[in-house]
């Protein structure tokens, strides 16, 4: 009994520290939650898969997912002297502030990123941006659907397809960036956003992410907030995630800390039958 204790001392702030689905099969899996401490595996799987409205095959997908994510931060918690949850070997991005106007002809993004050199000899950024599509709307993506402009910082070298959706940027710097050194770019862009939602998918480390969504005299009636989530479920009609209710404006404001690379943070909103997308 007393080394169930300490484990379950120990687990249960990761475990918290989830998003909604995972902490939710974690809390079965290991039996946190008193409804789920049942003494088979499988019906605390089933419990699970009842509370989040999905089946067994998907919550074991969540748990296995849970377990590599509380397992990467214990790690990183032990580990003496990091900085961040997620060390990076290049560069990481010490904050991103993102403005998106949706009432303009095409949805439009102005995007000032401070980065930090996590290494000596950093002369180029490699970014990207995902136009998600959905599975059967047959429609198709090209590097020419998104218009980029630097403001400052660096020179586009490459843009490139990189998968069907999500277009490849190479930004060549001013001068390579020494270790610790910081460097601060203002990109802007524009392109039609196939799917109602905004979401940073960081392939570096980011500190925080500060994003402003402009809906003005089009906002749709539910607005949810996305943390940590898997890119393939932004796409879902029907989203998990916090409620976010739009200003005398017309906008939404939401702020991330520690993001971790692969995961979606952001915004999506239900569709407006009547011209939002």
């Amino acid at each position: 009994m007393e080394m169930r204790r300490k484990l379950t001392n120990s687990l249960r702030p990761l475990v918290e520290t989830l998003p909604e689905d995972l902490r939710i099969a974690l809390l079965a899996a290991f039996a946190l939650d008193e409804a789920a401490r049942k003494p088979f595996y499988q019906e605390r799987v089933r419990w699970a898969a009842t509370t989040l409205e999905r089946d067994d095959r998907t919550v074991r997908r969540r748990i296995d997912d849970g377990i590599e994510q509380i397992a990467a931060m214990a790690v990183a918690a032990a580990r003496p002297h990091s900085p961040s949850p997620y060390p990076s070997r290049s560069w990481h991005t010490e904050e991103l502030r993102v403005s998106l106007a949706l009432d303009q002809p095409e949805a439009e993004v102005f995007e000032i990123r401070r980065v930090v050199a996590d290494a000596d000899e950093i002369s180029e950024l490699d970014l990207a941006l995902t136009l998600t599509t959905t599975a059967n709307s047959g429609a198709s993506v090209s590097a020419a659907d998104l218009e980029v402009d630097v403001f400052h910082g660096g020179v586009l070298t490459k843009r490139e397809m990189e998968s069907s959706d999500r277009v490849g940027l190479a930004l060549r710097l001013p001068a390579p960036l020494r270790r610790g050194q910081r460097h601060e770019i203002a990109l802007r862009f524009r392109a039609r956003l196939r799917e109602p939602h905004y979401v940073c998918v960081p392939r570096h480390p980011c500190e925080l992410f500060d994003l402003h969504v402009r809906f003005r005299d089009q906002v749709p009636e539910k607005i949810v907030k996305l943390e940590k989530a898997f890119q393939n479920d932004t796409r879902d009609r029907f989203p998990r995630g916090t409620a976010l209710t739009a200003d005398d404006a017309g906008e939404v404001h939401v702020q991330f800390r520690h993001l971790a690379p692969g995961f979606a943070y952001g915004v999506r909103w239900q569709p407006d039958p009547h011209g939002l997308e």
